[in-house]
């Protein structure tokens, strides 16, 4: 096993790995300029052909680390799949493909497919059919494919498992194991993640040869991440919820409940006190998933309220807080919860709310993490009396996508060289196989809805609606 705090900080630079310079020219415009610890520790084994098992956290820069592995094995020239991506949900299969794209500029014309369950089956066929190098989805439906012949393994050098322990609590054993039969022999296999259960070597014993091991600490630094709890009754509990965000006011909060009829309560409560509010769990289907994950990720949404099993694979960057609704049962995904902020060096929000029912699980969160915690009452919660908390931007939905050759780099300029607005009025810009989403700042919004509205884009006319209703997410179809 290798332990990543031994290697030396001259060994963090992306250019003392073996890459191509138009790679590291890449890194270096993305501004990628030092390896994180888990890159650092497992790029050099990866790039030297290893099969690899890797412990480290969501958003420790892990996605880097296997996407440079298995793009340095590609041959641009071979359309044919070369890699494959495996991932619990299509959230994280989305953000994969995102990045992998970024990480691929360096190459001319390698083709990255996303193929998830909750997508139409018949534009995935057709994306097939055209080839492609690189594919990332999710188990179940990549096993579809493969049954139907529409997607074929025999060129495949490089298979990776990302957030392989939630695939296994999903219950992706076998599916996988089966995707890996269908796999050449000889290929190199990299598993990631985020907590070392008994299920993940006997995962690595089923099809991996001779893996080397990198486990990295998972828990963030205490100075990063600020616990706080606040004992509440169940009849104050989704108020407090409210009177939280009021007082320490962060700009992106990330609420974690136990239950589905819980989540959708509390949306209801935030909604009514003025915030802009959205929930994420099982009951949505997956145009409204999609929604709320852009809304939340490009910060215009204050509050995101998700299940657990909902939430995993989320990596939300610039996470201000979140708050514990519920207190888990299971102390790993406390761990888990708490770890999405604090982030990049950056301190975040750690807030629990506990009724005398569920003193006993904070009690077992306290002895795995080997801390005391530090309780505060309901009655030093302040308002600054500025308002609701509202978010800093707004979303605009584009009628097209990749489909129509739109990039985001066409909606920049028709916003910015066209139509004359800043680019930093402009956030994230989102391409989809049939809709983009852009991020504007909120008091510019309407503005930019009546400009941009019949104006071209790649010489189409645009259509396009704001996403801003508060109602449901439902609503926004």
């Amino acid at each position: 096993m290798i332990d990543p705090s031994t290697a030396s900080s001259s060994s963090t630079s992306f250019g003392t790995l073996p890459l191509p310079a138009a790679t590291l020219g890449n890194l270096q415009r993305l501004g990628y300029t030092s390896m994180t610890p888990i890159q650092a520790a497992t790029l050099p084994l990866a790039l030297a052909g290893h099969d690899l098992i890797a412990q480290g956290q969501t958003g420790s820069g892990k996605t880097v680390a296997f996407a440079l592995a298995l793009l340095a094995n590609l041959n641009p020239r071979r359309f044919a799949v070369q890699a494959l991506v495996l991932c619990p949900t299509r959230e994280l299969a989305d953000q994969v493909t995102q990045e992998l794209r970024r990480l691929a500029r360096a190459e001319d014309n390698l083709k990255v497919l996303t193929l998830c369950g909750g997508a139409t089956m018949r534009p995935q066929l057709a994306s097939l059919e055209h080839g492609a190098h690189i594919v990332v989805g999710t188990p179940g439906r990549l096993l579809d494919h493969l049954e139907r012949g529409s997607l074929r393994l025999d060129a495949l050098n490089t298979l990776v498992l990302d957030e392989a322990d939630r695939m296994l609590d999903m219950g992706f054993f076998d599916g996988i194991a089966a995707i890996a039969a269908q796999c050449p022999k000889e290929r190199q296999t990299l598993l990631f993640s985020a907590t070392y259960p008994d299920s993940i070597a006997k995962l690595g014993a089923a099809f991996m040869r001779t893996p080397r091991q990198v486990r990295l600490q998972t828990v963030p630094a205490a100075t990063q991440i600020r616990q706080r709890f606040y004992e509440v009754t169940e009849d104050q509990r989704l108020h407090a919820v409210s009177q939280l965000l009021e007082h320490y006011r962060p700009v992106s909060t990330l609420a974690f409940c136990n239950t589905r009829r819980q989540c959708r309560d509390l949306v209801q409560v935030l909604r009514a006190q003025g915030f802009v509010a959205l929930e994420l769990h099982g009951d949505l289907d997956q145009r409204e998933r999609d929604q709320v994950m852009v809304r939340f990720a490009n910060r215009s949404c204050s509050v995101l309220v998700a299940t657990d099993i909902a939430a995993r694979g989320l990596d939300i960057q610039q996470l201000e807080a979140v708050i514990n609704v519920d207190i888990t049962p299971d102390v790993a995904t406390h761990t888990h919860r708490i770890g999405r902020t604090g982030r990049a060096d950056q301190a975040g929000w750690a807030l629990s709310l506990a009724s005398l029912d569920e003193m006993g699980r904070v009690g077992d969160i306290e002895h795995a993490g080997g801390f005391t915690s530090q309780w505060h009452p309901l009655s030093t919660l302040t308002t600054t009396g500025t308002g609701p908390l509202r978010p800093p931007m707004t979303t605009l939905q584009i009628l097209g996508g990749r489909k129509e050759k739109i990039r985001a780099g066409d909606v920049l300029g028709a916003l910015t060289k066209d139509l004359g607005f800043a680019a930093v009025q402009v956030g994230k810009i989102n391409v989809n196989e049939f809709s983009t989403y852009v991020a504007v700042e909120r008091d510019i919004a309407p503005q930019v809805l009546r400009r941009l509205s019949g104006s071209k884009i790649k010489g189409r006319s645009v259509k396009l609606r704001l996403l801003e209703s508060d109602s449901s997410a439902g609503a926004e179809r």
